[in-house]
């Protein structure tokens, strides 16, 4: 018998409704299906840093939530990422993540052992996140002690073996190569609270864990599905390697993104956020050192910040708040404090004094500037790129086996990346200009290698790792600071295009008391069987006289007296049982859901002892709380209760406005993955990128010069023009083309072999076909079909008529 039976319904729901990227929404999925036995399986999700694994933890809490768990604690590694994660479950917080439909009860070492959440511990209805790192759970020795292990008046015992007690706690533990068996305290810390699950999250996996890792998502892929900035080296061709030279050149960088960045903000009607230099050092003495240094380049007050363990308040207030447009930090230099769990967006630009010669170090390090600071790539190299200012230590890091070259570039063998385009061993180029390219080796469609195009004016998609003279950055940060500031021009007559999404919900099934177990009704009645007494203590004041003849006025506790009560009936307590259950507003008020309330309530009375209900007495407490538990109880088999799918309609506007790239190519220019190409005839927008040459390059090509043909647009991701699967998933198609009737074409462009071989290209043809019977049934977005277009389709084609007839479609 399972724990939680796998829903991959509600999965796909949650991804919805918490817009959880795709990496962490197959995550989820795999997550939800791996601990549905409950048999305390230990788990491991390896995602690439910067991905948003805080996000997949919220969409794993919501998911058991919904299923009726009402215990969950999220252990953290230290103090960096245990304030981070409260800040995530903090409801008005910058960090918060959004999108739950039930609010937990947030549960930390402040606030455990106040009173009220002592009663919620006892509540089974209650959602509660406990959140501690790991060094406040440990076993106490000799000479410390753990609150969390003491016995806490409230709780009735200690929080830990609380904890311990629950028979459905799930723990997620961040940073899950820090527990491996090896630190023994840290390990028995987690695993001898005997939990359901214990789901683990990281990035960076301890060897010895492998064989736990059920689903893995690499750096490389985050990079090629675009979800992550691409890392850039940068190197001094002189061969200048100071410490001096090294933070100058930063500062430089940095400064020359700022211009960059505030001006995509400005254009895109987004927040300001400026780009901040990263220093990693190996000491505080080191640290030190260069924040000193680094006030020649940067002397307003305020703009190094230096964070190390010995940090003021003042200082850790100053992180906290980098990211605020009024920041006026422009540089962090920090030991080893920030090596993981900290999350900012906004580095641009990241130095590693001496050496970081591990590949988990250089992972964590690298990864504190990867994520994006506009939560997307914009298609700017000055906003999507950050840059590693490496000099010979770098260098000398990428030759070695561990490089992050290595690390970077190399497909997890158990990934399959997003893009499909990550399907092979990378390929490095090295250009006339001393940069040095690392893209995927092969795109899955056919298009094959991916050719190196222009150097970051016209960023190419598919860069993996880009190493560079700082001259070549310098140079294409002043060329992408000079175009920003601008949309892609309106193309004139261009008609309105709205896509017809079609979202689905989970809607409960409609519930019926009949499913209340009246078995938890008859444990939960084993409480309340007997009335306890209430006692009134007494206090006398009591004057004495003492040997100097001085009166002392003291008090004496006497002895208690029981202290009178009200009582009703327990045939009182049975009319309000089910006038509560009635009045919880879950099911209709009809004569079979009374009965059904009637039953519960007897069986209630019966596990608690009545035999007589005129006779037997209640106290008003008694009764108070029994009523409260029951209701709690019905409420939780409502909550348990199955869903179906229910649909609406979520019209989506394209053609938004969208940010001019640095360099845009003639349609005719040689073709390279990720790069824009314009002078186009008909296309809705005045620039176009593509994946692939032979099918949606060529396809684009052939429709723009085509009779029958009025318009056409390319679709991405971030434009949400999606078509919701069934049973799970959502399918995003390449282009829209508008005939010379008026009718919308759906289209998707596929290489002969996925076309032939690829069973998911089926599905997702059925399910576009589908949508599109749905939405012309509907009438209201007018008349909308679906195609199919292949390689072959494209090569044997002069036109868009000939095309849809190739393809079946016309």
């Amino acid at each position: 018998m399972t724990w939680i039976a796998y829903d991959e319904y509600l999965v796909d729901e949650i991804t919805t409704c918490m817009d959880l990227r795709k990496p962490n929404a197959v995550a989820l999925g795999a997550v939800a299906e791996a601990i549905e036995e409950g048999d305390g399986a230990e788990v491991v999700c390896d995602l690439a840093t910067g991905v948003g694994k805080t996000y997949l933890a919220g969409g794993l809490i919501e998911y058991l939530a919904r299923n009726g768990v009402r215990n969950m604690l999220f252990v953290t590694p230290g103090t960096t990422i245990y304030e981070k994660t409260i800040a995530n479950f903090t409801p008005g917080s910058r960090k918060y993540v959004a999108g739950a439909t039930i609010e937990p009860l947030l549960i930390t070492a402040e606030n455990f052992a106040r009173g009220q959440v002592g009663d919620a511990l006892h509540d089974a209805a209650t959602l509660k996140l406990f959140v501690f790192n790991v060094q406040q759970l440990i076993k106490p020795t000799a000479n410390t002690s753990r609150k969390v292990r003491a016995d806490d008046e409230f709780i009735g015992d200690s929080l830990y073996h609380h904890l311990r007690a629950a028979k459905d706690l799930v723990i997620i533990a961040d940073e899950h190569h820090v527990y491996r068996s090896s630190a023994a305290a840290f390990s028995a810390a987690i695993r001898d609270l005997s939990p359901r699950a214990l789901v683990g999250l990281t990035a960076t996996p301890d060897p010895a864990d492998l064989d736990k890792v059920i689903y893995r998502y690499s750096l490389a892929e985050a990079i090629a599905d675009r979800l992550v900035k691409v890392p850039v080296v940068v190197y001094r061709q002189d061969g200048l390697k100071d410490i001096d030279t090294q933070l100058a050149d930063a500062a430089h960088l940095r400064a020359l993104r700022e211009p960059a960045w505030h001006a995509y903000a400005d254009q895109a009607g987004r927040e300001r956020v400026s780009p901040v230099l990263f220093v990693v050092c190996q000491t505080i003495e080191d640290a030190s050192l260069v924040a000193e240094k680094l006030t020649v380049h940067l002397p307003d007050e305020g703009q190094v910040l230096l964070v190390t363990s010995q940090s003021s308040d003042t200082a850790l207030a100053a992180l906290a708040d980098v990211e605020k447009p009024e920041s006026p930090v422009r540089a962090i230099v920090s030991v080893d404090k920030l090596k993981e769990g900290w999350d900012v967006k906004n580095i641009g630009v990241i130095v590693g004094h001496r050496a970081l010669a591990s590949q988990t170090l250089t992972e964590q390090i690298l990864g504190r500037g990867l994520r994006l600071p506009f939560g997307e790539r914009t298609g700017i190299a000055a906003v999507d790129h950050v840059d590693v200012v490496a000099h010979e230590s770098y260098t000398q890091l990428l030759r070695s086996k561990d490089s992050l070259l290595e690390r970077v570039a190399t497909v997890a063998p158990t990934g399959a990346g997003l893009a499909g385009s990550t399907t092979a061993a990378p390929v490095t180029v090295e250009m006339p200009d001393g940069v040095i390219r690392v893209t995927p080796g092969a795109i899955a469609d056919g298009s094959g290698a991916a050719t190196p195009g222009d150097h970051l004016g016209g960023l190419s998609e598919a860069d993996l790792l880009i190493v560079q003279p700082i001259d070549a950055s310098a140079e294409a940060l002043n060329r992408d600071a000079e175009v920003l500031g601008q949309h892609l021009p309106a193309v004139p007559g261009r008609p309105r295009i709205v896509f017809p999404r079609r979202d689905r919900e989970l809607q409960p099934i409609p519930f019926s008391l009949e499913r209340v177990s009246l078995g938890d009704v008859r444990v939960a009645a084993q409480q309340y069987r007997v009335n306890y007494e209430v006692s009134l203590q007494g206090q006398a004041i009591v004057a004495e006289r003492d040997l100097e003849n001085e009166v002392n006025v003291t008090t004496q506790a006497v002895e208690g007296v029981t202290a009178t009560q009200n009582y009703v009936t327990a045939a009182a307590v049975r009319h309000d049982l089910v006038r509560r259950i009635m009045d919880l507003g879950l099911v209709p008020q009809q004569l079979t859901e009374k009965l059904h309330a009637e039953s519960i309530a007897d069986e209630f009375l019966g596990a608690a002892g009545v035999t007589d209900a005129e006779v037997e007495n209640w106290t008003l407490q008694r009764a108070a709380q029994a009523t409260a538990a029951i209701a709690a109880l019905v409420r939780a088999a409502y909550d348990r209760n199955d869903r179906q799918p229910a649909f609406r309609w979520n019209p989506v506007e394209l053609l938004q406005p969208r940010v001019q790239p640095s360099v845009v190519h003639p349609w005719y220019s040689e073709f390279v993955v990720g790069q824009w190409y314009g002078e186009w005839s008909k296309s809705a927008e005045a620039a176009a990128s593509f994946d692939s040459k032979t099918a949606e390059f060529a396809f684009a090509t052939l429709i723009d010069q085509s009779d029958g043909v009025a318009w056409w647009l390319r679709l991405y991701q971030p434009d949400g023009a999606y078509i919701t699967r069934m049973p799970s998933g959502r399918y995003y198609p390449d282009f829209i083309v508008i005939d010379d009737e008026g009718v919308h074409w759906l289209v998707e462009t596929k290489s002969d072999a996925a076309a032939a071989n690829d069973l998911d290209v089926a599905a997702k043809k059925r399910a576009a076909e589908d949508w599109a019977v749905e939405v012309n049934d509907s009438r209201s977005f007018g008349t909308w079909r679906y195609a199919l277009i292949t390689e072959s389709h494209i090569r044997a084609a002069p036109n868009w008529r000939a095309l849809l007839h190739e393809a079946g479609a016309d």
